[in-house]
């Protein structure tokens, strides 16, 4: 597989500031999930509520995935492969928000999934269109117009 086509994006303003609002959320929401006990908590609940395996290590690890992916959207470097990765953590974000059915469990969201599904639409742009303007990848990779 050839990385410089993986990573070839277009002159895109609208996947620029998709690309950036999707990387502070997941820089942010990364920290917050380590830095507030609060949300700690309700993360680990949401996961052991719903079932997810390794709840233990997934609270510790998961964060530290979204600071990543959310980092290397904000530089736009590999914009495909993290926006891949933001749709991997949509998907089980969506499947905890439909078969939780405690309210306390999401202090700062509503019940229903509207923020994962959204989060998934606008990284999966990403995935098709690349980084857009101002990312690394459309700085250092040939582009096509």
């Amino acid at each position: 597989m050839d990385i410089g086509k993986l990573r070839r994006t277009r002159d895109d303003s609208v996947a620029g500031a998709l690309r950036m609002a999707l990387g502070a959320l997941f820089l942010l929401t990364g920290v917050m999930k380590l830095a507030v006990p609060m949300l700690a908590d309700a993360f680990s609940g949401q996961l052991l509520a719903a079932g997810i395996p390794l709840t233990g290590l997934m609270r510790w690890v998961e964060p530290f995935v979204e600071i990543a992916a959310g980092l290397a959207l904000m530089i736009g470097a590999f914009t495909r492969i993290a926006a891949l990765v933001v749709i991997c953590l949509m998907a089980v974000a969506a499947y905890v928000h439909v078969v939780v059915s405690d309210p306390a469990m999401f202090p700062l969201q509503p019940d229903e999934p509207v923020v994962p599904l959204a989060v998934i639409l606008m990284a999966g742009y990403l995935v098709w269109r690349g980084g857009g303007r101002g990312s690394v990848d459309f700085r250092d990779v040939p582009r096509r117009s």
